[in-house]
């Protein structure tokens, strides 16, 4: 009689053990890592920076480690079109879990990519006017991420730049045609500079190869002052803009304080290391589950107003010391 009550326990125990084991075993399956490809613009990570560090410490805050539990896949497509192009259906096939594009020419590549795997662009000018969302609010599909205003703060550069130099009358907006928001922002520009009684002279520079020509022909057609357009192409061509700029005695305004640390003489603009470095967020929240069409754009609320001195005192120009307290930053 025991051993058959004993055999019937062994049984029984064994009928449990079997069910439970295939549970046990599942909950020791490892996670999958999520995989968070990154398609830059410029064509190294030194190119990149500070948003490239910016960007990696955001993920490290959130308490992600690269080869710990997840995995980047970062790619430097140079300016290239056709790498653009190749880079975004390298990452689809990869099938990483979300993409973070960074400037206004990678987002759409991604886009036309991929209409599953999740999007978080950073540094768009106008993500409604390039159709990347449906709307701010609401973005619908698959992407959403971070807006800067490019366009919308084109008054106040030149504004800006008439404040420094009183007697201004013809500035160059230098953009490069490739720019997805480049003929938004040409729009915008002359309609704004209209208001202030200057002239506008749009020049393009596809290449940063074409630069020294660039240059010449502003200096032939009596630019005095000078604006950037947004994107990459003029961001990775800083140092070189900067270095022209002052040989020719031109003042310059860029958009965000990285362009003034490089030499231009004064930048408005949206803090960018600090959205860099704020766009994991998104990226997290969506590998917790959340939808991209679900997640509003965001939008800089604080913008920078930063001046160099170094090259105002290069330029032989006295800013006003109103001009001066105005500033959220000097650089000495």
């Amino acid at each position: 009689m025991a051993t058959g009550i004993g055999r019937r326990q062994f049984i029984s125990a064994l009928g449990s053990a079997a069910v439970a084991w295939p549970l046990a075993a599942r909950a020791q399956q490892p996670v999958a890592t999520p995989k968070v490809g990154v398609l830059w613009h410029a064509g190294n990570p030194g190119e990149e920076q500070p948003y490239f560090d910016a960007l990696i410490r955001g993920f490290k805050d959130l308490g992600y480690a690269d080869g710990r539990n997840i995995r980047f896949e970062h790619r430097f497509p140079n300016e290239t079109p056709d790498h653009f192009r190749d880079m975004a259906a390298e990452l689809v096939a990869l099938k990483v879990d979300v993409i973070v594009t960074v400037g206004n020419i990678t987002a759409p590549y991604a886009k036309d990519a991929t209409t599953t795997i999740p999007i978080v662009f950073l540094f768009v000018a106008d993500p409604v006017g390039l159709k990347l969302v449906d709307s701010l609010a609401r973005p619908g599909g698959n992407i959403t991420g971070l807006s800067i205003l490019a366009t919308d703060l084109t008054a106040k550069r030149f504004e800006l730049l008439r404040d420094i130099v009183p007697q201004l009358s013809r500035v160059a907006l230098l953009f490069n045609p490739a720019e997805p928001s480049a003929a938004q922002y040409l729009k915008e520009g002359q309609a704004a500079a209209a208001e202030l009684g200057l002239t506008v002279l749009p020049f393009e520079l596809p290449s940063l190869g074409e630069m020294d020509s660039v240059f010449d022909s502003m200096t032939k057609a009596g630019v005095r002052a000078l604006a950037l357009g947004p994107g990459g192409l003029l961001f990775q061509g800083r140092n070189s803009l900067q270095r022209l700029a002052l040989e020719r005695g031109m003042p310059t305004c860029g958009w965000s304080r990285e362009t003034a640390a490089a030499g231009l003489l004064i930048s408005y603009g949206p803090d960018q290391v600090e959205m860099a470095h704020h766009a994991p967020i998104f990226v997290d929240k969506i590998l917790r589950g959340a939808k991209p069409a679900d997640l509003p754009v965001e939008q800089p609320t604080r913008f920078q107003l930063v001046v160099n001195q170094k090259t105002a005192k290069a330029l032989n120009i006295s800013i006003p010391g109103s001009f001066l307290l105005r500033a959220d930053e000097v650089i000495e």
